[in-house]
């Protein structure tokens, strides 16, 4: 089954992604027009950071997925033909215990709706939205063999851990208020 990858080396933190999510789920499928929705359109991907580097925080629908396992009413269930995960929201009850048994915290609780939300990989689309948007190139929808050979070459420029905005903050110290290493910031 084909899922999202995400290549931290070239993960820059620009939270495109998130925008075309929102973008693709919104009802107007246009991005001035999403942003003045209501209800507002929920993000089903977040940019988060990590010691290795930043990355877009999705479902990664799982072969064994917990969700589907704790899901008391069978909202959350894998279509049999794609092998996704999805969210039937029809179905939900709000318990949120798919929350809470994701190792990733990839399924969001949404309080407005009182419905539990999750990366849906664009569905009914040939490909998922954060993918086509990402300038870097870091998010890649294949199987996982694609994403490993791919992963094999060169990032095509400085990697997360030297990119030259991150080596700066990186760099930056403040002076030491006492004796010892300098904190950095």
């Amino acid at each position: 089954m084909q899922r999202v990858y995400c290549d931290i080396r070239k993960c820059v933190s620009c939270r495109t992604c998130e925008i075309a999510c929102v973008v693709r789920h919104s009802q107007s499928g246009e991005l001035v027009r999403a942003l003045g929705e209501a209800p507002r359109v929920k993000q089903l991907v977040k940019i988060k950071a990590s010691s290795l580097g930043a990355f877009p925080l999705r479902c990664h629908h799982c072969e064994e997925a917990a969700c589907i396992d704790a899901c008391k009413t069978g909202a959350m269930h894998r279509d049999p033909a794609s092998g996704k995960v999805l969210i039937d929201r029809n179905k939900c009850v709000g318990c949120w215990m798919c929350v809470m048994v994701c190792p990733f915290g990839a399924v969001f609780a949404d309080r407005q709706s009182g419905k539990a939300l999750k990366c849906d990989l664009c569905e009914g689309h040939d490909s998922p939205a954060c993918v086509a948007a990402c300038p870097t190139k870091a998010l890649c929808y294949a199987e996982f063999d694609e994403f490993q050979e791919k992963m094999q070459r060169p990032a095509g420029f400085a990697s997360s851990r030297g990119h030259p905005r991150r080596a700066k903050v990186k760099a930056r110290t403040a002076p030491a208020k006492k004796k010892g290493a300098p904190c950095v910031i």
